[in-house]
């Protein structure tokens, strides 16, 4: 019995506009952190391509700078709440944060801010580690899903209510490797 599977159905977000977009965002965070050093925490899995590239970014727009710098440091954290489904479920730590995050600048790397349970989480987690400040940078925000309150500081794209694959983000661990965002067909 062959299980079919969904396919992405269209392009929502071009290769070329995320990259610009990232590019962006890049040079936002160089200029708010300049001379100081920023600890990147991205969230684990689907932040990983957009956080590699958001890292090469702002070093890009350091070096175009030529005199001023942003020392970056990189820490991970790893979240489930989606459990191979396209509706989030409970939040579990799986790996994560660790006291060399005290008293330091922290910007929380995330694929997709919906409904903000999981970043609520997340930010909670970190305070009790005491960083200076943790400040949040997403690749896409969909507010209409949106039921805890939650600060998103950099935003990379406002998105509709619909389940999207690529760039880091899966269902249930396919479509990761696309270089654009696309609308998954219904299950």
């Amino acid at each position: 019995m062959s299980v079919t599977k969904p396919f992405p159905e269209s392009v929502l977000i071009s290769e070329s506009c995320l990259q610009n977009r990232i590019r962006e965002l890049g040079t936002q965070i160089f200029t708010d952190y300049e001379n100081q050093e920023l600890v990147l925490l991205g969230v684990l899995r689907g932040s990983v391509l957009f956080f590699a590239d958001l890292a090469r970014a702002i070093f890009k727009a350091q070096h175009e700078s030529q005199t001023r710098e942003v020392t970056l440091r990189f820490e991970f954290v790893q979240l489930v709440s989606y459990h191979d489904s396209t509706q989030p479920s409970t939040v579990q730590l799986i790996r994560g944060g660790s006291d060399y995050l005290k008293q330091r600048h922290v910007l929380i790397v995330e694929d997709i801010v919906d409904t903000g349970r999981t970043l609520n989480f997340l930010c909670e987690h970190l305070q009790t580690l005491n960083p200076k400040t943790v400040k949040v940078c997403t690749l896409l925000d969909k507010p209409s899903q949106r039921q805890v309150s939650v600060a998103v500081d950099y935003i990379g794209f406002e998105i509709p209510d619909t389940f999207v694959v690529g760039y880091g983000l899966d269902y249930a661990q396919q479509y990761r490797n696309l270089p654009y965002i696309a609308v998954l067909e219904s299950i």
